[in-house]
């Protein structure tokens, strides 16, 4: 995948409703929403003991990877490793299939696997393990209901609810206790595409005087641990 380019607001939900009701009549609903058109996201991000991934991003840096294990509602049959990497304002994602018996042995370090794989995330991801002391950290949860518009491979997304798992990192407890970091009414609004973004589309999304934010659902969620 080639990088993209992502813009991210933070709204309330009268925001939410408004452009709702502008998109959800030209943009086409993602196919793996559910009966309530979304879906569940569960991810664990890395960290290390300088606090290095969140300091990058609170400080802007141009170049910055963030590594995390992410699963869709519930499903432990489709477990993915990721590296989201941001240069110069750009973010590209880099994924590969993870077995709910290795990500457990990543969680509890066991990680000699990963060297011994064929997979080359599995590869950098040992080396960033060993030299930069990166460890599964930090619980992120949220729903997201997604919209995609073909013509510069757009895709708006509405993620609500978002909750943290403050400091366990017991990603497959289905009863795990997790906590809003900010008020619950407020969604974020994420606008990803490739080479352009169609004029129609940026005036869809228009909200008078709201402005995008470089806040990520990571460091939100890291108030807590």
């Amino acid at each position: 995948m080639d990088f993209r380019s992502e813009l991210k607001h933070y709204i309330n939900y009268q925001d939410y409703l408004i452009i709702k009701s502008r998109i959800s009549k030209v943009l086409d609903l993602d196919k793996n929403t559910n009966n309530n058109f979304e879906y569940k996201i569960r991810s664990i991000y890395f960290e290390n003991f300088n606090d290095k991934v969140l300091q990058e991003k609170l400080l802007g840096l141009n170049k910055r990877d963030k590594f995390r294990i992410r699963f869709y509602n519930d499903d432990e049959s489709f477990i993915r490793l990721e590296k989201k990497s941001k240069i110069n304002g750009l973010c590209k994602k880099i994924s590969c299939p993870l077995s709910k018996d290795e990500a457990l042995k990543i969680i509890n370090g066991d990680i000699s696997f990963l060297i011994n794989s064929f997979e080359p995330l599995f590869h950098e991801l040992y080396i960033k393990m060993k030299t930069e002391f990166l460890k599964p950290r930090t619980i992120v949860d949220y729903e997201r209901e997604a919209y995609i518009y073909k013509v510069g491979n757009v895709r708006i997304t509405f993620d609500k609810n978002l909750r943290t798992g403050i400091v366990s990192n017991d990603i497959f407890n289905k009863e795990l206790c997790t906590i809003n970091p900010i008020n619950k009414d407020y969604i974020v609004l994420e606008v990803k595409y490739d080479e352009f973004l169609p004029d129609f589309i940026l005036d869809l999304i228009q909200l008078g005087e709201r402005t995008k934010t470089s806040i990520s659902k990571y460091a939100l969620c890291r108030m807590y641990g």
